[in-house]
């Protein structure tokens, strides 16, 4: 039945892991040729459901039944399914960073001429499947040297190169800006219009309502409503009510801050790339923090915002060449984040899998992590202590996991969040840095971080946002600064100030004075 007006059906798929059931009956219907969004919670399921397609679960681990292409499908893992024409790109690229581009679109599926690899061959087919995706750069190329927007793109030339018919794509945007994200969507209205289909799991509204053709939701493991949609159309105070179970009239809490004295005070900080000697990542970069006052950083991604925070966060970042940091009212020298961490600082990292947890460890371990002299009694850490520290901060949190004995690699990645916020709470620093807090997170888990940063704000301590949301840092911020190509560009009173505004600051190299 290759006519079928729909080309996948999945009905009442369940699949149980120990402790906890991740799908629970779920059951939608893809139209051929549509681009299909996928929504709910951190942790509701959507990832597991976009694994069982693609037989990274295989077939027996679920049950339930899978109709590709009007004929039920069994896939025993992803060669399966990829055979049939379905392909999965994940939100962490899976790529081999020190292997071309040829390399990597073409592992596991080589061009193979008298027993050899025909590389002449696969070369050629490169430039053609880059040319597909508009992208212009040399098949040699090793992908390590590649931007974010431009791996996601191979990944997606890489799946062209296996004739897909149905393109899964979790959470594509999430580390993009928003050119590469503009770039992207257009490329999957593109795929579209030749007749591939595409499954898109986001938590970007804005997104999903630029290109979806249908939406389905899931909460805690269910299907709550499918519906088909015009581009443009989409009514997202629907899919946020279905999402989370009720109706968020204000996406940001309402707020009245109490600000005190100026906690954090940066003069003149500079700092050198970690590898290119001569390149600035920090030029003479000012700015301060008072009790009680939450204060974002806005720039487009490269302009130095992560370089900034991590710098001055034990010099974690580049070679400190001078500047002075004052915390309390004392000039202080952080020049190790352990020094950092003695001193009253924190820093939550953008890159949360890579800097933010060792994905080895359980929920207990990570915790407490940075705070262990906290847990120490004669010498040895009190094995009663932090599982009572960790148990508290997953109630507090509201992390959904079914104790904190579990891997925190087994968590979706809204709840990984939750479990560095903990992890950097728990030393109970005077300042934290939140570095993007809440990208790749659901609305509901967003509301959620916005109260515990507005309550850390209350009890005095300063905090610090990073965020290339805008409306983000609009309606949680007090003051914004901007950067560019390193350079703190200027400052506004959050009320004063709107996204053109922003945006005009945080394109210009001029710095405004304090």
């Amino acid at each position: 039945m290759p006519d079928a007006p729909y080309i996948l059906e999945m009905r009442q798929i369940t699949k149980d892991f120990p402790g906890v059931r991740a799908l629970d009956g779920v059951t939608m219907a893809v139209r051929r040729g549509d681009i299909h969004a996928i929504c709910g919670e951190n942790g509701a399921g959507k990832s597991t459901l976009m694994k069982v397609l693609s037989g990274v679960y295989p077939s027996g681990t679920y049950s339930g039944a899978i109709v590709y292409q009007g004929e039920e499908v069994h896939f025993k893992g992803i060669k399966s399914s990829e055979h049939a024409g379905i392909v999965i790109i994940h939100q962490e690229l899976a790529h081999i960073p020190e292997l071309t581009v040829t390399e990597n679109i073409f592992l596991g599926n080589e061009i193979v001429g008298r027993g050899l690899i025909d590389w002449q061959e696969e070369r050629q087919r490169t430039l053609d499947l880059l040319a597909r995706v508009g992208l212009e750069i040399d098949p040699d190329t090793q992908i390590k040297t590649l931007g974010v927007g431009q791996q996601q793109l191979v990944e997606i030339a890489k799946a062209l190169s296996k004739d897909v018919k149905l393109l899964i794509l979790d959470e594509p945007t999430s580390a993009l800006n928003e050119d590469d994200s503009e770039n992207l969507l257009n490329l999957m209205l593109g795929l579209k219009a030749k007749g591939i289909t595409c499954l898109m799991i986001s938590h970007k509204l804005n997104e999903i309502a630029a290109v979806s053709d249908a939406v389905t939701v899931i909460r805690d493991g269910k299907t709550v409503e499918t519906y088909p949609v015009e581009a443009g159309q989409v009514d997202e105070d629907r899919i946020i009510r279905s999402m989370v179970g009720r109706s968020i009239e204000n996406r940001y809490p309402e707020h009245t801050p109490t600000i005190g004295e100026t906690i954090l005070e940066v003069k003149d900080w500079r700092v050198e790339h970690p590898t290119l000697a001569g390149r600035l990542v920090c030029k003479d970069s000012s700015f301060y923090v008072r009790r009680g006052e939450i204060v974002g950083f806005a720039g487009l991604m490269g302009a130095g915002r992560t370089e900034l925070a991590r710098s001055l966060f034990g010099h974690s970042y580049g070679q400190y060449l001078s500047g002075t940091v004052i915390l309390r009212g004392e000039e202080v020298t952080m020049s190790t984040p352990a020094a950092a961490i003695r001193a009253g600082l924190a820093y939550v990292p953008e890159d949360r899998k890579i800097l933010g947890l060792n994905l080895l460890d359980s929920i207990k371990v990570t915790t407490v992590a940075a705070n262990l002299k906290a847990i120490v009694r004669r010498g040895l850490i009190d094995s009663g202590m932090e599982y009572e520290v960790a148990e508290g901060y997953r109630q507090s949190m509201r992390t959904k996991a079914p104790s904190v004995d579990v891997g925190v690699a087994t968590l979706s990645g809204g709840n990984q969040q939750k479990v560095v916020l903990s992890k950097w709470m728990f030393p109970d620093p005077d300042v934290l840095i939140l570095d993007e807090p809440t990208r790749g997170i659901d609305v509901g888990a967003k509301f959620e971080i916005y109260r515990l940063i507005q309550e850390l704000s209350d009890e005095g301590k300063g905090v610090v946002m990073i965020s290339s949301e805008l409306p983000e840092l609009l309606g949680m911020t007090h003051r914004i600064y901007t950067i560019c190509e390193g350079r703190i560009t200027g400052v506004v009173n959050t009320a004063d100030t709107n996204q053109e505004q922003l945006m005009r600051m945080m394109t210009t190299t001029s710095s405004a004075a304090r």
